[in-house]
């Protein structure tokens, strides 16, 4: 990659006599190796950038931003190019714009946005006033980031008599909350402060008593304690402290707002207590207890809980895992026993239940079949069920607020790779679906002018695996077009079609943008996931590799033009890919990436290592250690050439350490032997999520789409 002044001058006719001095390219910072050695299981690993871990010495953020200044200079030529689809991103966005209201209580609660405003302003209006109701802000997040590098509201809710509202603030990206209390009356500040919280908050339904979650020193969302408004800190009960490294800790209001839930979870394992709202200062009670590897979350309504649950007993009595896919049963809510338990929804084999919601009259239950999540509402009073109709084949839902619990709508938001952010309202009575918004996209967007298609790649092993392709219709699928590809492949977190503003730029550049939904995820169900995990992690690169080269051999693609981006356990992606099959990419970001697999997931310090064991695999174990080993992006670094490399990372990060992609950077660099650009770009004032507000997030995206265009071709 050349600055474009050393192009204009190298095209330039010479002046005689005396010759134009000429630029030379930046240097790229070198990291110092210092000798340092892992012992583990009989197998030795040098790791000569061990020492960039420490961000307390100054030569590691030295280094840090040194690398900063070497991606600024050798990025400066693109600068017009990212105003450019900057400028194209926002001006297809409703810049002031409003969601629809929902009910709750007395009020109708919304937010809206405002133009040149980075953040939401948070608002409601009392519903008996009905037309003539005057706005009230309870929360403009403009206000309070002011001054501020990095905001993020994590969460908020308003208590029960509506008149408190209490707020997770996070100031630099660490993802460590300080809650405080807003008087919506007078727009004041209670006195109230609690720091070192997650995000997870809820009042009992006295508004005088806030229930939430702190951290350890690992970040582990580990306490539970109750707060009374008034009472400093120091002087909150402490409910339950989890002493299980693999466990973490939150609660909830059911949305009956009859219970209190505290829930401990690990990654395959759960345990919920539970306790009347009305009552805060009794104990909570054990709904089930915990046993290794059963899975359990509950609604309420009435006198029963209703759980979603893997569960069911083997001929002797015991626990096993044999509801793969889930299944619905419910409780009375004195029950004590899983004797009490009566199903409801069975365990099917082609079917993945992912989520349940009750209401006064009905069940709703998400479910995922052939890959496509739908809805199935049963009406409790009939037990009749019905699937909520949907408007395309393949499409994104998820949950709008439905705080009435007496209501017989359901909402929620939907989107496709066509079809813009919608919210619905379904009525679960007479079955009629209502399009009550589809988010407005400006400069006159014709979905029509769009088409989409799923394709099926094969594996390595036989398993088929879904791609779903956005492109403009009257492209030519001849085998010459770019191409971007994304995935993911982790925690059973399914890849949906969705829309974004945010593509366009891309697709009316020709070029043709892919989701692969492979192995890890939870695309095609539950067994998917287990597909993709622990001792079978490498499905997650290898269905990546083929949902590619089946791009290119049905001529989707050039083979020269393919580019790729993914982050975190995404990043873990790229990584992998680029070590096993470098040859495949025109261009690669690697964004906040997990590559230093074996390192960290040894290291019980760092933040959520222990939680993530039960995804990854504890390198305790030699045969978790040496499958890891084979995978780990940063210990499978070899000298072969390498495509150009945008890293990108945040000093703040708690999920990914910054030096993980930092070490990953500078091994790259001493090892690799092409002369492609390697950058690394690390957000010195921000953590997993990059920048904060929607204007940051549009300068990261558009610095992000013109690496990956420049890499496939297209600079303008």
């Amino acid at each position: 990659m050349v600055p474009v002044l050393a192009l204009v001058l190298a095209c330039a006719p010479k002046q005689a006599p005396e010759p134009a001095a000429t630029p030379t390219d930046p240097v790229p910072p070198v990291a110092a190796e210092k000798p340092h050695t892992h012992t583990e299981h009989g197998v030795e690993r040098a790791d000569p950038y061990y020492w960039l871990r420490h961000k307390e010495g100054p030569e590691v953020i030295a280094y840090v931003e040194a690398e900063n200044a070497y991606t600024e200079a050798m990025d400066a030529h693109a600068a017009p190019f990212r105003q450019a689809l900057f400028d194209e991103m926002l001006a297809r966005i409703q810049e002031d714009d409003a969601d629809v209201p929902w009910a709750d209580g007395d009020h109708l609660y919304y937010a809206r946005t405002e133009a040149g405003k980075n953040y939401e302003i948070w608002c409601r209006k009392p519903i008996a006033d009905g037309a003539a109701a005057v706005e009230q802000v309870k929360l403009d997040e403009n206000v309070r980031a002011q001054g501020l590098d990095y905001y993020d509201l994590g969460a908020w809710e308003v208590s029960p008599d509506g008149r408190l509202l209490a707020v997770a603030e996070d100031t630099d990206g660490d993802e460590i909350y300080t809650i405080r209390f807003l008087d919506l009356a007078s727009g004041e500040l209670l006195d109230d402060v609690l720091e070192h919280t997650t995000a997870t908050l809820t009042w009992a339904n006295d508004s005088a008593t806030l229930f939430y979650t702190s951290l350890d020193d690992a970040l582990r969302p580990d306490a539970l304690w109750r707060h009374s408004l008034g009472v400093p800190q120091q002087g909150d009960v402490l409910i339950h402290r989890e002493a299980d490294e693999r466990f973490w800790t939150t609660v909830w209001r059911t949305r009956s707002d009859g219970y209190l839930v505290h829930g401990l979870f690990s990654s395959i394992t759960s345990e919920l207590r539970v306790l009347d709202a009305d009552t805060p200062d009794r104990p909570f009670r054990t709904l089930t207890p915990r046993h290794q590897g059963m899975a359990y979350t509950l609604a309420h309504r009435g006198e029963h809980f209703y759980l979603r649950t893997n569960d069911c007993d083997d001929e002797a009595g015991e626990h096993t895992d044999c509801a793969l896919n889930y299944k619905v049963v419910r409780t009375p809510v004195d029950g004590t026993d899983r004797s009490t338990w009566e199903e409801v929804i069975p365990h099917r084999d082609d079917v993945t239940l992912e989520g349940l919601d009750t209401f006064a009259g009905h069940l709703v239950v998400h479910e995922r079949a052939g890959g496509v999540v739908q809805l199935r509402v049963r009406d409790l009073a009939s037990g009749e069920d019905h699937l909520v109709a949907m408007p395309e084949d393949a499409y994104e839902i998820w949950d709008e607020p439905n705080a009435v619990f007496e209501a017989t709508d359901l909402r929620f938001g939907y989107s496709s790779m066509i079809t813009p952010e919608s919210t619905f309202a379904w009525d679960m009575a007479t079955q009629e679906r209502t399009l009550l918004e589809e988010k407005a996209v400006l400069g006159g967007y014709d979905k029509a002018a769009y088409t989409t298609a799923r394709l099926w790649a094969t594996a390595p092993d036989g398993v088929q695996v879904p791609v779903t392709v956005v492109h403009r219709a009257d492209l030519a699928l001849d085998g010459t077009a770019p191409l971007i590809l994304t995935g993911y492949g982790a925690y059973g977190e399914p890849y949906d079609p969705y829309f974004t503003v945010t593509r366009l730029p891309l697709l009316d550049r020709g070029v043709v943008f892919a989701i692969a939904h492979i192995r890890g995820g939870g695309d095609m169900g539950r067994g998917w996931y287990e597909d993709g995990k622990y001792l079978q992690k490498q499905n997650t690169f290898t269905d990546f590799i083929a949902c590619t080269e089946l791009l290119v051999a049905e001529g989707y693609a050039h083979p020269d033009r393919v580019a790729t981006y993914g982050g975190s356990a995404g990043g873990l992606l790229m990584g992998a890919v680029l070590n096993q099959r470098p040859d495949l990419w025109a261009g690669v970001v690697a964004q906040v990436p997990f590559v230093d697999v074996v390192t960290t997931m040894l290291d019980e310090d760092i933040p959520l290592t222990a939680i993530e064991w039960e995804e990854w695999g504890n390198p305790d174990d030699e045969v978790y250690f040496d499958y890891m080993l084979a995978y780990s992006p940063y210990d499978n670094v070899t000298a072969q050439d390498y495509p150009p490399l945008l890293i990108t990372s945040g000093l703040n990060d708690p999920r990914v350490q910054y030096w993980e992609p930092t070490k990953w950077a500078a091994r790259l660099r001493a090892t690799k032997t092409d002369d492609n650009v390697l950058l690394l770009k690390t957000n010195m004032g921000a953590g997993h999520a990059g920048a904060s507000g929607r204007y940051g997030y549009l300068e990261d995206k558009a610095y992000e789409w013109a690496f990956l265009l420049e890499s496939v071709g297209i600079t303008e």
